[in-house]
């Protein structure tokens, strides 16, 4: 049921029914549901509701690239279509519809080109709504702020935010703390920052290159790095950093030592963190599961499936069952190896069908089991 609640949309659904001929109580409140008026009226009133959210989507959408182009300097047509999921086109007539307000925004052609705000140009458009501080406060994680020698920064900064917002917006954003807690640490896990983690993040905010010792799968290494970000995944600190000219990605507890010089690299202009570990994380997995293997499922390893890893698990949940509820797969597996240690801990609730060798490993293991548990 759609339910009109805002004063202005009040209004404008008085004016259809004035427009319509019907009397309407001028002390009639919000909310009044739309379904009680006749059918014509509410053609009218949905046309204007309508309209009004295609208004203030675009308001919101024209700040946000004004921002962006605040906080980025030049960006193209296509990255800020690709951002706020609209056409170029749109984009363009946004730009115009800036231009046309008197924000001295400019477009250069050519590689390398895009839509900038005239140097020194500065939007006071700064204020935040309820929903945004909540949004805000929310992303301030103390374990990870700690990590990086910013919890007295970060605790500072959040009082700072609620005292500056309106009583209502500050009241709502403060309800956050008690009410939500996030643990980026696994399970069975302890959480502690890696030894060298805050010259890192030191040396990704200010651009200087480091030379460090990393302990590999392989081997201790050195490497020369300019250290272009830093990742937390599951309780873990990442480094990603450019080495001559490849992208590569560094545990920082596996870091031995560091040492931050005083040459300043030129971070990439189009590096986007997000996005480049995505891609990472997507090529990694895929790349761990070369095998397959065909399994055979009872119905009561479904509950602990989630212990195979996502694309096992998600192959397993749509297979469909038999009448007596088994199902019938085909997953990816890293390895012969890993894969018979991980379906050990389902006991006879999974059968290996194929391939061959996982299966002549099961029962190698289960008889090596079986000896060395033998009375």
């Amino acid at each position: 049921m759609i339910v009109i609640s805002a004063p202005g949309v009040m209004t404008m659904a008085k004016t259809a029914v004035a427009n319509a001929n019907i009397r309407m109580s001028s002390t009639m409140t919000a909310p009044f549901p739309i379904r009680r008026l006749p059918y014509a009226l509410k053609s009218d009133i949905y046309c204007q509701l309508f309209c009004a959210s295609k208004f203030f989507m675009r308001a919101s959408r024209l700040l946000s690239i004004l921002i962006t182009l605040q906080m980025h300097g030049r960006v193209t047509a296509a990255v800020l279509a690709e951002r706020f999921e609209v056409s170029q086109r749109t984009i363009y007539r946004d730009i115009d519809a800036l231009s046309a307000a008197g924000v001295p925004v400019y477009a250069d052609k050519g590689p390398g080109g895009g839509f900038a705000l005239l140097d020194g140009y500065r939007t006071r458009l700064t204020g935040l709504t309820a929903a945004e501080a909540e949004a805000v406060l929310l992303m301030g994680l103390p374990g990870p702020a700690s990590d990086l020698g910013l919890a007295e920064p970060a605790s500072a900064a959040r009082l700072k935010l609620v005292a500056a917002l309106p009583a209502a917006a500050g009241d709502s954003a403060r309800r956050i703390g008690d009410r939500f807690h996030l643990d980026p640490v696994d399970w069975y896990r302890r959480a502690s920052a890696p030894a060298h983690l805050a010259t890192v993040a030191a040396a990704v905010w200010e651009q200087r290159c480091i030379v460090m010792r990393y302990e590999s799968w392989k081997a201790e290494v050195r490497r020369a790095a300019q250290p272009l970000g830093l990742v937390l995944k599951a309780g873990h600190w990442y480094l990603v950093a450019r080495v001559g000219k490849d992208l590569r990605t560094y545990r920082v507890s596996k870091i031995l030592k560091v040492d931050a010089s005083e040459e300043v690299f030129e971070r990439p202009a189009d590096f986007d963190l997000a996005r480049h570990w995505q891609g990472e994380v997507a090529r990694f997995e895929s790349s761990l599961r070369g095998e397959k293997a065909t399994l055979l499922v009872m119905p009561e390893a479904m509950s602990s499936i989630d212990r195979l890893g996502a694309d096992a698990a998600e192959a397993i949940v749509a297979a469909d069952p038999d009448g007596d509820g088994r199902r019938t797969v085909e997953i990816p597996i890293e390895s012969i190896g890993m894969a018979a240690s991980l379906l050990l801990g389902f006991r006879d609730w999974i059968e290996v069908l194929t391939p061959a060798e996982l299966r002549a490993e099961l029962r190698s293991s289960a008889v090596k089991l079986i000896e060395l548990y033998a009375e």
